[in-house]
């Protein structure tokens, strides 16, 4: 990932940087809701390093969660020696999370931040914090709503960081995560209205499990069904007119572990694309991308 700052841009950085310090000694003690995901891995960072023992970093496990995710996941916070704190939220046994109404993320959030909620209580920490960021306002995130419920914090919105500064001190400060793509749990691949189930959740794991095995960085196996479509990163759909042959072999290893059906989206990776239809182009995508 190409990461530019002029030095004008770099004294902007720091100067939020300042801030962003600042204010997590503020709050004075932190339980900081990671995911392993670049945004939460610097609050992360910087409340065990300004806060020691007044930090906690928890991870919250359920089926909506890739087991690659969180083998990443805890391999970084091992090498930061964050002293990661896994717990169980099961949230796929809450009806309105299941339902998968436009609501979802909030059910997950919540009952996320109700489980941090009494273990802030349990080691005598005051606030939550979690990774939203700047570039995460104005868009329609009911996970934001449950942060709000819970009172969470958001230093990095706070600190007016956008997601390239993030990566910015991410990468200044050698976290493995600083040029991790952007991702969402596994659930973001099911269409809005269609139930969320385990055996739907382990499937999408399985099929981007298998993508990732073939070199692709950016993935997304969307469940229509038991329908996939298969997204990979833009920078990455030239695979496909270089190596035709890596089209048959996802096909056949999608509809070994379970698909109906398989078609790779000769457009590439793009946000919100379970809620759209699947592609109707033929999973034979190397003429569709000449």
């Amino acid at each position: 990932m190409e990461l530019k700052f002029t030095p004008e841009e770099i004294e902007v950085v720091e100067q939020k940087e300042k801030i962003l310090v600042n204010r997590i000694l503020q709050l004075g003690s932190l339980v900081v809701a990671y995911s392993g995901g670049v945004d939460s891995s610097l609050v992360a960072h910087y409340a065990k390093s300004l806060l020691v023992n007044r930090a906690r970093v928890v991870i919250g496990v359920s089926s909506s969660l890739a087991a690659d995710s969180l083998r990443s996941a805890k391999a970084q916070a091992e090498l930061c020696d964050w002293d990661l704190e896994e717990v169980e939220t099961d949230e796929i046994s809450i009806p309105q999370y299941k339902e998968n109404g436009g609501m979802r993320c909030f059910f997950c959030k919540a009952t996320l931040f109700d489980v941090l909620s009494k273990k802030a209580r349990q080691w005598g920490i005051q606030h939550i914090a979690s990774g939203a960021n700047v570039n995460d306002q104005g868009e329609h995130r009911p996970g934001h709503m449950a942060a709000d419920q819970f009172k969470v914090e958001s230093p990095l919105v706070d600190a007016g960081l956008t997601k390239r500064e993030i990566r910015f001190l991410a990468r200044r400060a050698c976290l493995p995560s600083w040029d991790k793509p952007q991702d969402a749990c596994l659930a973001s691949r099911i269409p809005v209205n269609v139930e969320v189930t385990v055996e739907k959740l382990n499937l999408v794991e399985k099929g981007e499990a298998y993508l990732r095995s073939l070199g692709f960085n950016q993935v997304r196996v969307r469940n229509f069904e038991g329908k996939a479509s298969v997204e990979v990163g833009a920078d990455e759909l030239y695979v496909f007119k270089v190596r035709p042959h890596m089209v048959l072999r996802i096909e056949e290893e999608l509809l070994r572990i379970g698909f109906s059906e398989v078609d790779i989206d000769p457009q590439g990776y793009k946000t919100g694309g379970a809620d759209a239809a699947p592609v109707a182009a033929s999973s034979r995508v190397a003429a569709a991308i000449k």
